[in-house]
């Protein structure tokens, strides 16, 4: 198992990005909680990690924070929950704000998440409530003083193309971003204001 990789970040383009570990390059697909956190192109980087093993493919998942990782492999044992729909939710809402679903019964959040009909957001409810934190004592907050970023070419058609991965239909994820200006705002931003609108 492969519990952490540092290196540098070499490319980003949501939710993959590539880092080069002493010249071997990883692709990690990480969800949006850790993009927002990320460095420029050629900074140094530390994720936390989790390998999937399927007979086709070999995946890694990465997160900017142990605590998002511990959430994704609890995502994980649900039963109808997969890596790719986890991502899903740990893009969609920060740990704090599941948790809130999860304590206060909120299915009308949850199931506003691509891929969470009503059933899964019932197991997700029944199933998490026994494995989440103490609100009250946990220091689980917001993302705050992300690092700035390097703008991208087209910001506006990679963060469609991001939002797609995630489980958007194309027409969808269209709306989501048809009103937001790209004007001196990255991928991530913009991705950022997409899932918060998608949360109202």
């Amino acid at each position: 198992m492969i519990g952490f990789l540092r290196g540098k970040l070499v490319h980003k383009a949501p939710p993959v990005l590539l880092l080069d570990v002493q010249g071997v390059g990883y692709e990690v697909e990480a969800p949006m909680t850790t993009f927002y956190n990320l460095p420029a192109v050629g900074a140094e980087i530390t994720l936390h990690t989790h390998l999937v093993v399927r007979e086709d493919a070999h995946i890694l998942f990465g997160f900017s924070t142990e605590s998002d990782r511990s959430m994704f492999r609890s995502l994980i044992r649900i039963n109808g929950v997969g890596p790719k729909l986890a991502l899903t939710i740990l893009s969609g809402q920060s740990a704090e704000e599941f948790y809130r679903c999860i304590y206060d019964n909120d299915m009308q959040a949850l199931v506003r998440l691509p891929g969470v009909g009503k059933k899964t957001a019932e197991r997700l409810i029944i199933e998490m409530r026994d494995r989440l934190p103490d609100l009250e004592g946990s220091a689980m907050t917001s993302p705050g003083n992300a690092s700035s970023v390097s703008p991208v070419n087209n910001p506006k058609q990679e963060a469609l193309s991001a939002l797609c991965s995630l489980g958007y239909k194309p027409l969808d994820a269209g709306r989501m971003v048809q009103n937001i200006s790209a004007e001196d705002r990255t991928c991530e931003d913009i991705i950022r204001l997409a899932l918060q609108g998608a949360g109202k």
